[in-house]
């Protein structure tokens, strides 16, 4: 029998006009959006429906509204039968799978994730961190040519995604991750790219930004999950509310190891990943990590009714 996970996606899956087939189609949906609104500070659908990309693109308004629409596709198929055996988001995702696990409120998360992104983005000065794909090498290869180029003393450069196999995001100092680059070429990295994002995440230069969103959940109250949450850290289950915080702040500055959190859910009997959001980025590393596994997006009300509408045995049994 099929047992099914929800997944989440992080920064970048986003768009203009993300979530509004939804807001306008199901009541659950407009509720989600009303409720991320009250407590972020700001009116999130209209960010989502109307931009200015140029805002959507700023961290701090774009983690809310990406938790928003996730978690508005999720109730509108929890509504319609759907009970996962698990969850789990990728960076920004994770908060997600809180919701759906009933460790966090969708108002407290809204809360949390705009602090959030507003803390990695001031702690690195514009211009001095960046990030990097490296596709078409092992995992090894990448931690090796990382730490070659700190020890050469161009700064700090570490993996910050483990995505699926051949595919590695680097983050740290812009010179260390633009010499990083170079070393990955010349190794045979497929491509190797700098990646248009504002700050260099999940690696030891976000320290400081952990230390104060530490401060943030400390205040937050969490439950216990009534479902395992494979976290980004370990990749692992967790469900203790004392170790999700503990993970949470530690997410922000060390590696999202994506692939080996598949691989654990596979591992726990999962056979189907949905993914609740914009995007089919998780559907994708799914498909290249094990293409035994199902993936399938449920980001808009196309993808969702199909979902549903499904003969027995398919998604809702």
């Amino acid at each position: 029998m099929s047992k099914t996970a929800v997944v989440f996606p992080g920064q970048g899956a986003q768009y203009v006009g993300m979530g509004r087939d939804l807001y306008e189609r199901f009541p659950e949906a407009r509720r989600v959006f009303e409720e991320a609104s009250a407590a972020a500070g700001f009116d999130v659908a209209r960010l989502c429906f109307e931009g200015p990309e140029e805002r959507l693109q700023l961290t701090e308004f774009q983690q809310p509204a990406l938790l928003a629409v996730g978690v508005a596709c999720w109730r509108v198929l929890a509504a319609r039968g759907l009970e996962p055996a698990a969850a789990a988001g990728l960076s920004l995702g994770e908060y997600g799978a809180l919701v759906v696990a009933g460790v966090l409120e969708l108002g407290d998360a809204a809360r949390v994730v705009r602090l959030r992104g507003r803390f990695m983005q001031e702690a690195v000065p514009p211009g001095e961190g960046a990030m990097a794909a490296i596709l078409g090498l092992e995992a090894r290869a990448v931690e090796d040519l990382c730490r070659q180029v700190v020890a050469e003393g161009a700064g700090v450069v570490e993996p910050a995604n483990y995505n699926c196999p051949g595919q590695i995001v680097v983050a740290g100092h812009r010179a260390a991750v633009e010499a990083a680059i170079v070393r990955a070429r010349t190794a045979g990295a497929r491509k190797a790219v700098l990646l248009p994002v504002s700050a260099p995440f999940h690696c030891r230069l976000m320290e400081p930004a952990a230390q104060r969103l530490a401060e943030v959940l400390a205040q937050v109250p969490l439950r216990p999950a009534r479902i395992p949450v494979v976290a980004n850290v370990t990749a692992e289950p967790v469900t203790d509310p004392e170790r999700i915080r503990e993970l949470l702040v530690q997410q922000v500055h060390r590696p999202v190891r994506w692939e080996q959190s598949v691989r654990r859910m596979q591992a726990e009997g999962i056979t189907r990943l949905v993914e609740m959001g914009p995007g089919k980025t998780l559907t994708g590393f799914a498909r290249r990590i094990d293409r035994s596994l199902e993936a399938v997006p449920a980001g808009t009300v196309e993808e969702i009714l199909a979902l549903v509408a499904r003969p027995e045995g398919g998604l809702l049994a």
